[in-house]
């Protein structure tokens, strides 16, 4: 079961009280307050100056060189599919396990795509694609490391893919985001998680101006909604809120992780968005905590595995809790 697929959450657990706790994404509960939109930008095709605007914005909030590095898309899968599509079809390799949705779309554009187990596996692919911080597990690959890969990459023309989707709760100083005009790299943001609007589907690629280019062709002069620009170029500048919502996600996930491991499951490793736990009964916590209307993510390839995201309303806290008691 995906994540955040709460009509096949209802439909496995169809006795489970309501409303359903949904633990099973990596997305902030506690949303950006929106209160930036009007009717005209429900009504209206968005003005070229707002599209400019918010990219001057990510520009500075992710550290780019410069707003033409930045291409405005509807989440970051399209721009995975695109920027396959216009690298020559050959190897992809991709650092795994990871999400899933990049091999897929990366297949799909026609590339031989294997999934490997260390970067240093990545150095002859013509296509690399790295999430960092990861997903499910939060591991970190040094930014170093990535920049030394997407160097090499440069020889057969290659480039290197950084879906950095939970950077903005990641270490400072990791991204690799205003490197993108010294090696072919394309740093992958992703507005929803942090900002917690994943419905808003607003996400940004950063890269090499001319690469850029080609991608802001591909989509098009409309690419996001109007609702979307007009709140991200808010939400974007809002300082006061970006600050205190990473002090109040950090102290919220190691409220989390102290749970999980107070209810006997190991940690594999987290960021301030979600932990990984492992167990020999994950399955069995699965359908019990599914069955006490708490949803979390789960894993076919790996069924000793569940991701928990962050709880957000009090009550929420406390459901979690008991239904983690009662597993033992």
């Amino acid at each position: 079961m995906h994540g955040g697929d709460l009509g096949a959450a209802r439909s496995l657990f169809p006795n489970a009280p309501e409303p359903i706790v949904d633990l099973s994404t990596g997305v902030n509960p506690h949303p950006y307050p929106i209160v930036a939109t009007s009717a005209e930008d429900f009504a209206r095709l968005p003005e070229p100056a707002a599209l400019s605007q918010v990219s001057a914005l990510a520009s500075d909030f992710y550290g780019a060189p410069s707003a033409e590095n930045i291409v405005v898309a509807p989440g970051s899968q399209i721009l995975v599919a695109l920027m396959a599509d216009l690298i020559p079809k050959g190897r992809a390799a991709i650092l795994g396990p990871t999400y899933a949705e990049h091999a897929r779309v990366v297949a799909l554009a026609g590339h031989e795509v294997r999934t490997v187990a260390t970067p240093a596996e990545l150095n002859d692919a013509a296509l690399a694609v790295v999430v960092n911080p990861n997903n499910p597990d939060g591991c970190l690959t040094p930014r170093d490391d990535l920049k030394s890969i997407a160097e090499r990459s440069r020889a057969h023309g290659g480039l290197l893919i950084v879906d950095e989707a939970f950077m903005d709760v990641g270490p400072e100083g990791e991204t690799l985001c205003g490197c993108v005009e010294e090696a072919p790299i394309a740093a992958l943001r992703s507005f929803g998680k942090f900002f917690g609007l994943a419905g808003l589907r607003l996400s940004f690629a950063v890269t090499n101006r001319d690469f850029a280019a080609r991608l802001r062709a591909r989509l098009g002069p409309w690419p996001v909604s109007g609702p979307a620009l007009a709140i991200g170029t808010v939400a974007l500048q809002d300082s006061d809120w970006i600050d205190s919502t990473r002090s109040m996600l950090r102290v919220n996930a190691e409220r989390l992780k102290s749970l999980l491991q107070g209810a006997g499951l190991t940690l594999v490793g987290m960021t301030d968005l979600f932990c990984l736990v492992t167990s020999s009964f994950a399955q069995e916590a699965f359908m019990k905590l599914g069955e006490a209307g708490i949803v979390v993510r789960r894993f076919d390839e790996n069924q000793q595995i569940l991701r928990f995201g962050l709880p957000g309303k009090e009550t929420e806290w406390r459901r979690l809790n008991d239904a983690l008691q009662a597993l033992s």
